[in-house]
């Protein structure tokens, strides 16, 4: 089985480089962040090519901002569009944006996230960023089978920053945000990409201004966070790179993970990574 995850900043700007990443790619499991797209919308623009293509869809948007969707081929199950306990911005009892969904998909229990990005750390949204991701890991009930993918808007360690000197006092690599995010590892979730790649230069984000992708000067905050059942099973896991490039792309990049198949079956078999150079991080 093949699980993947991509901020695609903006689905309808996407459209013409998502359904041929779809079509190559072949991932079984979607998670999709940033769609700006309310649920009507991804609905017309999507679901019919979607469907062609064998996926299941959940989307939970709100319109112009936000917007997370799960894409399946084993399976949509148990759609659950928010968390219990997801405080809203900027009135914590307002309701919660559209920032998770999860379902589960071929025995997984997979939730597509698009954390709070927080601005900086003297903004309210910051305190709302530490706040969604406290009640993100009240919210996970069964570690050992969960997923969740998607982007952090956190760097863990300074090792996946291209310069960690530029990003003092800076959101995204502040001691309390890489402590929130540990306590969702400490679930027993593992970071399957860094395992994999544990001492390489693997960057997801690349800002679009001054030509940060083409020097590498990027950052890892597009993650797959996987309990032990699944993160035990993984074959491969790699940035696609290549969806980064060309013309109109996101600034982020998709994240894959392939999946050996579960002793009961239920995960499905493992799909080979392509063998273009397009599934290796960067190296330097």
């Amino acid at each position: 089985m093949r699980v993947a995850t991509w901020n695609v900043n903006s689905a309808l700007s996407r459209l013409p480089r998502l359904l041929p990443w779809l079509d190559e790619r072949a991932p079984d499991i979607v998670c999709l962040q940033e769609t700006k797209l309310a649920d009507d919308a991804f609905d017309d623009a999507f679901a019919g090519p979607l469907a062609e293509r064998g996926y299941a869809v959940a989307h939970h948007g709100e319109g112009r901002w936000n917007g997370v969707a799960l894409l399946s081929r084993v399976g949509l199950d148990d759609v659950e569009r928010g968390f219990p306990g997801a405080p809203g911005f900027p009135d914590p009892a307002a309701p919660a944006e559209a920032r998770a969904v999860t379902a589960t998909c071929g025995g997984l229990r997979v939730t597509s996230v698009y954390v709070p990005n927080g601005r900086t750390p003297d903004d309210p949204h910051y305190a709302y960023k530490l706040e969604w991701l406290a009640a993100l890991r009240a919210a996970v009930k069964d570690p050992a089978t969960t997923v969740i993918a998607g982007d952090m808007n956190i760097a863990p360690t300074d090792g996946d920053l291209w310069d960690p000197a530029l990003f003092v006092d800076s959101t995204h690599v502040t001691p309390a945000e890489r402590s929130a995010l540990a306590a969702l590892v400490d679930l027993g979730l593992r970071d399957v990409v860094r395992e994999r790649w544990p001492d390489e230069r693997v960057f997801t984000y690349w800002d679009y201004r001054a030509g940060r992708f083409h020097q590498d000067k990027g950052m890892r905050i597009d993650l797959v966070l996987a309990g032990p059942e699944v993160a035990d099973r993984v074959a491969a896991a790699w940035v696609d790179r290549h969806a980064r490039k060309g013309k109109g792309p996101s600034d982020h990049a998709p994240v894959i993970v392939d999946l050996d198949t579960a002793p009961d079956g239920d995960i499905g078999p493992v799909v080979p990574p392509p063998s273009t150079p397009a599934k290796l991080p960067h190296r330097r």
